[in-house]
């Protein structure tokens, strides 16, 4: 017997958040098609799309201009993470809130161990979506399961299967003892970790379905996958011991930018890693963390990549500290043969962030009180109001020069 049966784990996914963040911004898009992500004429990708997006067949990773020829209409929209990190940090209050046990997984996405609560998991979950709309006016779905697994993929279910015209908002609650019932018509991609390649294996060994995982013999998963066919057959059964985790820690905050055209120029990329750094800073300025570790991604035009990364003497979330680390990674992997088509600046093994009172005001400090004051100018009055000197064109004199 599953010594996991009486739990009650619930998990809550916001319903495309970034499109219901801007909907809220700008109630004009409800039911319209709209992305947030590339703008046009960029090789850019989406990030997220609404509902009504994806009915032209626009999905999140796709690139902007295949996005545009599905739904030439599609209305594009720069992301804005200041506003996704304060909707989340309010979401996930709630959560912790309704119990001590919550895992974040992603800025949109939580698993909550709600087994102490005297109700049952369907009547708690109701209350929490209707909680999560009334206080922060966001959809959501949820799925009800004795674990972690079933419950994500419960979760993917009922939305797939919802019927709403906008936001699926589903809740899909599997009884304990149901869990191998429940898996076993899905697809095997729907099972939580198989990726396309373990999908083409599994489906070269004619298993098509999570209950054709279930019913091959175990000893010959584990004969072609190892640990993983272990994993794979016991997860098939809807068996899964991991506990909610309290611990979380984002792994890292990365932004990239993909180029209409392919570039040798490395003054136009060094440009770029100064804006990139600046984005990567702000985020984690929002996210409340700080780096340990700096890294830059760069793809060449015959799409190889190649990632530098190094250690800092001590954590920074600062655009200055960033973007020089990433500079002088970007002169390690330049080639001035080789042209560029993405630039990645990112930060990694990251802390939360503590401030150390001092007897004297630093440089650092003083960036730092220059980057809050920036901040919130960009909170107030949009991030275009900050540009770098080197990007604004100053006015011709009377003479024109």
């Amino acid at each position: 017997m599953n010594s996991t049966r009486n739990r009650k784990i619930l998990h809550l996914d916001l319903d495309a958040f970034f499109c219901a963040v801007e909907e809220q911004k700008n109630p004009s898009l409800a039911g319209k098609a709209f992305a947030v992500g590339g703008k046009p004429g960029q090789r850019g990708v989406i990030s997220t799309c609404s509902y009504a997006a994806r009915r032209f067949g626009v999905h999140s990773a796709m690139p902007t201009g295949q996005a545009l020829r599905l739904c030439p209409n599609l209305i594009l929209i720069s992301s804005n993470f200041g506003d996704y990190s304060a909707k989340s940090h309010a979401v996930m209050e709630i959560l912790h809130n309704l119990s001590g046990l919550v895992e974040q997984v992603s800025v949109d996405e939580a698993f909550v161990d709600v087994t102490d609560l005297a109700e049952d998991g369907e009547t708690i979950a109701r209350q929490l979506q209707e909680k999560v709309r009334i206080e922060t006016g966001l959809p959501c779905s949820i799925g009800v399961a004795s674990n972690k697994l079933v419950a994500k993929i419960a979760t993917d279910t009922g939305k797939s299967r919802s019927q709403n015209a906008d936001y699926p908002r589903a809740i899909l609650v599997i009884p304990p003892g149901k869990e191998a019932e429940f898996l076993a018509p899905l697809p095997v991609k729907a099972m939580w970790g198989v990726g396309p390649k373990m999908e083409a294996s599994l489906e070269a060994l004619g298993l098509h379905t999570i209950g054709d995982i279930a019913a091959y013999p175990e000893g010959m998963l584990v004969h072609k996958f190892g640990k993983v066919g272990a994993e794979l057959h016991q997860h098939a059964l809807g068996i899964d011991n991991r506990p909610v985790t309290v611990e979380y820690e984002v792994k890292s905050i990365s932004q990239e930018v993909t180029f209409e055209k392919d570039t040798l120029d490395l003054t136009f990329l060094r440009r770029k890693v100064k804006e990139l750094s600046a984005k990567v800073g702000y985020r984690m300025r929002c996210e409340g963390v700080c780096a340990r570790v700096i890294r830059i991604k760069l793809r060449w035009s015959d799409f190889s990549t190649h990632t530098r990364q190094v250690a800092l003497p001590q954590p920074t979330d600062q655009d200055g500290v960033i973007a020089e680390t990433a500079e002088t990674l970007l002169m390690k992997l330049w080639q001035n043969d080789r042209p560029v088509r993405l630039i990645g600046v990112g930060g990694a093994n990251l802390t939360e962030r503590v401030h150390q009172m001092t007897l004297w005001e630093t440089p650092s400090e003083k960036e730092r009180k220059l980057l809050t004051a920036l901040d919130d100018l960009r909170e107030r009055y949009g991030k275009g109001a900050i540009q770098h000197g080197d990007r604004i064109k100053p006015e011709p004199d009377k003479k024109g020069r």
